[in-house]
């Protein structure tokens, strides 16, 4: 991969697979892909301040979160407008509106932003990437 030549930050495992599928491509039909490996590249618009156990990834307009396990890879807190080739097994989250806010809160304390709680209006289904690897190449 030309991108992996470059000098590359590298996390985890590593990437296993040839080129990375677009973000759009996975949520147009994401249950054809939960459960399996697959490959995002996109810009970093977020990750985890706590933690560093997630970053999100936008291409072309859509999201997709990649979050590991606590400690397992860490995610610079820098790496917000970087390129990022990220890629782990496609999970589906179904959430209760309880646990929709619970989410939502965590994820604002994370971020340091203000949180209502009747912002959230419902559950919500999510589909992330359970991250194995990864690569910041710029």
């Amino acid at each position: 991969m030309a991108a992996c030549a470059m000098a590359a930050e590298k996390f985890g495992k590593g990437l296993t697979l040839d080129k990375p599928i677009p973000v759009a491509t996975i949520l147009a039909s994401p249950d054809q892909y939960v459960g399996k490996t697959v490959q995002v590249k996109g810009k970093v618009t977020e990750v985890c301040e706590m933690m560093g156990c997630w970053m999100q990834v936008v291409d072309n307009e859509k999201a997709m979160r990649v979050k590991v396990n606590d400690g397992e890879i860490i995610f610079p807190k820098n790496s917000v407008g970087r390129t990022a080739i990220a890629e782990g097994m496609l999970k589906k989250l179904v959430l209760t509106k309880e646990q929709a806010v619970a989410r939502a809160k965590h994820e604002a304390d994370e971020q340091h932003r203000k949180f209502n709680p009747d912002s959230v209006k419902a559950g919500v289904t999510i589909y992330q990437i359970q991250g194995s690897g990864a690569v910041l190449v710029d």
